[in-house]
């Protein structure tokens, strides 16, 4: 595993929610309801740097996670003090995808300002390992999620055990 920087007295804000299969639009970022939700993404990341986070870890899945991270990107170019990380579940995550979702990746890749890698290669348990240990590092954690079953509901749950203050965005 590669090391973390350490954040002293920063608050941290995690993110869980929806790749494009569950989303009721796919892949249409240009669908009406995409867009309303990135819009209430960014007013919840806002409302959690008004809560005191400065430093916001993402998942780096397709869909509702670079929504996220891409929100984030644009706070931090309005405010200082905000970092950015990648909670990479293992090395080539985005290998397979399409062209345009690994530049997409690769562009906030390097947006952020440390990368956490949960795991070398592959293995089951390692996109839980990776949401487990984004709650663990955070006090609070924003939610898309539509109440079906999956890694997002039990981020979730985790979250909830754990006392983090949770923003749930239903869609």
């Amino acid at each position: 595993m590669l090391d973390t920087l350490e954040f002293e007295n920063i608050t941290a804000c995690s993110f869980t929610g929806h790749r494009p299969e569950k989303l009721p639009w796919g892949s249409d970022e240009r669908d009406p309801r995409c867009v309303e939700l990135k819009g209430r993404i960014n007013d919840a990341v806002r409302h959690a740097r008004k809560l005191g986070a400065r430093h916001f870890i993402c998942g780096m899945a397709k869909g509702c996670d670079m929504y996220f991270a891409e929100a984030v990107i644009t706070l931090r170019d309005e405010y200082t003090g905000i970092t950015l990380e990648a909670a990479v579940p293992h090395e080539g995550q985005s290998k397979g995808w399409a062209d345009a979702d690994r530049e997409r990746y690769d562009y906030i890749l390097h947006q952020c300002d440390s990368i956490t890698l949960v795991s070398r290669a592959y293995t089951p348990g390692c996109m839980q390992r990776r949401n487990e240990y984004m709650v663990r590092s955070s006090q609070i954690l924003i939610a898309v999620f539509n109440g079906t079953p999956g890694g997002t509901l039990q981020t979730v749950s985790y979250a909830k055990k754990l006392g983090l203050r949770l923003i749930e965005l239903p869609i």
